[in-house]
């Protein structure tokens, strides 16, 4: 691995750059950001702060870009880029997936073809709003500009304060997109995922078992039932905390971290030593991110959600969303998860993000541009105290499905939830378009019920079951209604996905067939 960084001084004026590229050899692949410092007496304000730009030169561009919305993740769509400019962005804030993924990849002098010809892939390690630009310019040539999304961003910087751009990963592959991704996925397992070759959980999550309705007993039969199958983990989903307000709908408590005493009368310790006994580990469901006006939270604090003085207030999913670009804000939902954390062996950790950012204006600054930008370092703030403090926690990124799918949340959550939703023939759509970018290891599939709650499909638990694999591997259904003979497939399941859990986490993966263009999906995992 080798670093160049090249500085660059303005003649006139007292600015400076450094560009910096970061080669992986073995890999394949660059990783690029620039760094901006100016020695004004002054602050100055930054409008247009890109990561890279790449300029080629070719008889054709042909761009493919991954767009979607909520449970239609990743879908594909392929252009010829003519003069001028093509730009993909997103201005949520979160929930990217709702229009945009953070990656694409330009077939150079033809389309980009599965294994030959000149591919170039890219993607932004940034969990908030990003911008690429694809210009072609009266020369026929390309330029490919990378960065932040500058709008409603201009940033104020102070003289010797250095201003930092997400990194921009690229590759360029002569043999097709599958070695580009298969280079990426390399990079990623090795450089950037936490614990990118580690062993994955089987889990059972209890959502499709009861969702809001659910007691201790009622927990307690899952979880017995869940090692009786084979599965490593029991996720407890929504719905466990808050009293005053507490979390029996989606409408109250986010914000108030602390066990629903009603409902869970010996807290999460006692929940903790019953999946011990049953010989399962424990996580949790949590999205920090969020406030509810109704909880105490929000009736302390309600400068501390992202509100415009003298308009109503923008809800999504009936919440608002917290302003992590405040310490004290980040101090103070920190210090109610640890206290979670702290009193119980939690091994894993579901992390959700069910909206998008809107009403983006902090109380506490005059300089409302640097706000999205100081959010999300306020989210990699919290997530880096988070496995500095446990470092043996697994967690989960989601964003209402795979919003936040991106090399950002990878490098603190190895595994991402594609989508919410988990009909299988769907499924291998979605999991096939997130393969471009992104390892089958980071990639949260699980089995569920049918008929499939978002199709009404009907599927065989085999054929579900096959699909899940190709990801991170668990169950979304209830496993009390399900018969012998399929309980004992599920234990066949999970035993087949141990045997071969190394090969499909860390192999490299062939994609053999489109399932946006045949009716079979195929694929092929080498060791």
């Amino acid at each position: 691995v080798t670093e160049t960084i090249i500085s660059l001084k303005d003649d006139v004026y007292p600015v400076e750059a450094k560009l910096h590229y970061v080669t992986f050899a073995k890999e394949n692949v660059i990783k690029a950001w620039t760094e901006i410092r100016h020695m004004e007496k002054k602050p100055v304000t930054i409008t247009q702060y890109a990561s890279n730009m790449l300029y080629f030169e070719s008889p054709r561009y042909v761009l493919t870009e991954f767009s979607g919305d909520w449970a239609k993740e990743v879908q594909m769509s392929s252009q010829d880029l003519k003069f001028g400019k093509k730009i993909i962005d997103t201005k949520l804030g979160s929930r990217a997936a709702m229009h945009a993924y953070p990656f694409f990849e330009i077939g150079l002098g033809a389309p980009a073809s599965e294994n030959t010809g000149d591919v170039l892939m890219g993607t932004i390690g940034w969990t908030g709003n990003y911008r690429f630009t694809f210009e072609v310019d009266n020369a026929g040539n390309l330029r490919v500009i990378s960065g932040i999304n500058p709008y409603a961003s201009a940033y104020e910087l102070k003289p010797n304060e250095w201003f930092v751009t997400p990194e921009f990963i690229f590759t360029l592959s002569n043999q097709g997109t599958g070695k580009a991704s298969r280079d990426i996925h390399d990079w990623a397992r090795n450089y950037q995922i936490k614990d990118g070759k580690g062993d994955r959980l089987t889990l059972l999550n209890n959502w499709e078992s009861t969702g809001f309705n659910f007691n201790e007993k009622k927990l307690e039969e899952l979880m017995k039932e869940a090692k009786h199958l084979g599965v490593d983990m029991f996720l407890l989903d929504d719905g466990w905390f808050a009293n005053k307000y507490p979390r029996q709908n989606d409408k109250a408590g986010l914000g108030d971290w602390e066990v629903t005493h009603d409902k869970l009368p010996n807290g999460i310790p006692h929940l903790v030593q019953v999946a011990k006994d049953a010989g399962v580990k424990f996580g949790i469901w949590i999205e920090p991110e969020m406030i509810s006006e109704d909880s105490d939270l929000y009736r302390e604090h309600p400068d501390w959600a992202l509100t415009i003085p003298g308009r109503k207030p923008v809800r999504s999913r009936n919440q608002l969303v917290l302003d992590f670009s405040r310490k004290e804000v980040v101090d103070g939902i920190f210090g109610q998860i640890s206290a979670v954390l702290d009193n119980a062996n939690i091994e894993y950790v579901k992390w959700d993000m069910n909206r998008s950012l809107m009403d983006v204006f902090s109380v506490m600054t005059k300089d409302q541009g640097r706000v999205m930008y100081d959010y999300v370092l306020g989210l990699y703030d919290f997530l880096d105290r988070m496995v500095n403090r446990y470092p043996d926690l697994l967690i989960e990124g989601c964003s209402g499905g795979g919003g936040r799918f991106d090399a950002g949340m990878l490098y603190y959550t190895p595994q991402i939830w594609c989508s919410d939703n988990s009909d299988a023939i769907d499924r291998l759509r979605i999991q096939y378009g997130t393969s471009f970018g992104y390892p089958v290891s980071a990639m949260g599939a699980h089995v569920s019920a049918v008929p499939n709650h978002q199709t009404g499909r009907i599927t065989p638990l085999h054929t579900r079951g096959v699909v899940a694999m190709s990801g991170t591997f668990g169950y979304e259904l209830d496993l009390l209604k399900l018969t012998e003979e399929e309980k004992d497939e599920v234990r066949s399941q999970i035993g087949e996905f141990r045997k071969y859990a190394p090969l499909i986490q860390n192999g490299r993966y062939y994609r053999l067939t489109d399932p946006f263009k045949s009716e079979v999906c195929a694929w092929e995992i080498v060791g």
